[in-house]
């Protein structure tokens, strides 16, 4: 929002003819051939400071800020505290987020002209960016008062209370923004990510439901019901925000929600998708591997487990799964090379011996399973009784056939 105060200083200008013609053409809005002007008239005269405004506003209007600062410059220098410069001035350096030298202006600005909007506005918009969110509240409450119907004073009013974790009285300024101007219902949006960031789920679940429909509620909305385990109503959610956007992360939130449903083919669709696009990750690599798994596509879970222990060669995760589905599938020497480096990982887990035992019992590898088989018992005590009990008996069974040789 800009607001640049011409009117006051063009009565001033001189009657020179660059001065005239400049004039003429900035009300004509020819602001080329009015700043080509201007600057003839402020070379002829260096302390004409209403041509410098007329000029620093001409430059506004072309979209040469940097040009129309040094303008604006010019003018406080030549007229110290005028009250349009300050204010055009700070907006300008507010829009070149330079708010730190921004704020005295429009603090002086605001002092000026204490019943006016624009620079109680501008002013808390400064403070906002300097992070003075009491300041920025105090402000915003003022340009509020000053204009009743302005929706970005509630809007801002509404941001810094948040800011404050005043989000009672936050929610109240954007409703009443949103009352004003129905567009301002999207900035309800940003309230909800506040309170989610905050950790106020269900208050977060029920600002979104408020939103106007966006691929972000639907993805926000989506995860935080999923995350409260209403995996029903995540779903329509996180179909609608894969639609809309097929990201791989959209994509495994809504892969989540089908395992928690048991949905698990349109699930292995989904992380199959998301994998090929970000091969390098490995929550996708493990997610997909065990659904793969549970599918009993066995070989090609031991693929995806295989790839995650090549990302991440010291994951005791990813090595366990690729042991597990390489038992499976009885490929002992590569199952054996996997829990070796399990092993190495994991020195205490009893689990590893057991798998290992059976292993090199099956290839009749009896003295090396039967220590095995011990260091599984003596290890596990008590956490793995139906393992247990299998080792014991396959101890016996091996005592037994080592003493017969």
């Amino acid at each position: 929002m800009r607001a640049v105060a011409v009117g006051a200083l063009l009565v001033l200008a001189l009657d020179t003819d660059p001065a005239r013609r400049g004039l003429q053409a900035l009300e004509a809005g020819n602001y080329r051939e009015a700043a080509e002007a201007l600057e003839q008239a402020v070379a002829a005269d260096p302390n004409d400071f209403a041509s410098q405004f007329n000029l620093a506003y001409a430059r506004t209007m072309l979209g040469e800020r940097e040009r129309a600062i040094a303008a604006y410059r010019k003018v406080l220098e030549l007229k110290p505290g005028l009250y349009q410069a300050q204010l055009n001035l700070g907006i300008l350096l507010l829009e070149a987020e330079q708010a730190a030298e921004a704020l005295p202006l429009l603090k002086a600005a605001a002092a000026h002209q204490p019943d006016k909007f624009e620079p109680q506005y501008h002013l808390a918009r400064a403070l906002d960016a300097v992070a003075d969110d009491a300041g920025a509240e105090e402000h915003f409450r003022k340009a509020a008062a000053l204009d009743p119907k302005s929706a970005l004073a509630r809007i801002g009013l509404g941001r810094a209370l948040a800011n404050q974790l005043k989000f009672d009285e936050a929610l109240a300024f954007y409703r009443e923004a949103a009352g004003l101007d129905p567009e301002f219902r999207i900035y309800l949006i940003e309230l909800a990510a506040r309170l989610e960031e905050k950790g106020h789920a269900e208050r977060a679940i029920a600002l979104y439901r408020e939103c106007p429909p966006a691929p972000e509620v639907d993805e926000r909305l989506g995860n935080l019901l999923l995350e409260s385990g209403k995996v029903a109503e995540a779903l329509p959610h996180l179909e609608a925000a894969v639609k809309a956007s097929p990201t791989p992360a959209n994509q495994f939130l809504l892969a989540v929600a089908y395992l928690k449903s048991r949905r698990l083919e349109e699930a292995a669709v989904l992380l199959k998708a998301a994998s090929q696009a970000r091969p390098d990750d490995l929550r996708l690599r493990l997610t997909y591997g065990r659904t793969l798994r549970d599918l009993k596509n066995y070989s090609a879970a031991a693929g995806e487990f295989l790839a995650a222990t090549r990302l991440a060669p010291d994951s005791r995760e990813a090595w366990s799964e690729l042991a597990g589905m390489l038992v499976l599938l009885d490929n002992r020497p590569e199952a054996l090379r996997a829990l070796h480096r399990l092993e190495a990982l994991e020195p205490g887990n009893a689990a590893v011996h057991f798998f290992r035992a059976m292993l090199l019992d099956k290839d009749k590898q009896y003295e090396p399973a039967l220590a095995s088989y011990e260091k599984f018992l003596a290890m596990s005590a008590g956490s793995y009784p139906e393992e247990e009990f299998k080792a014991r008996q396959r101890v016996r069974a091996i005592r037994k056939e080592l003493n017969r040789r």
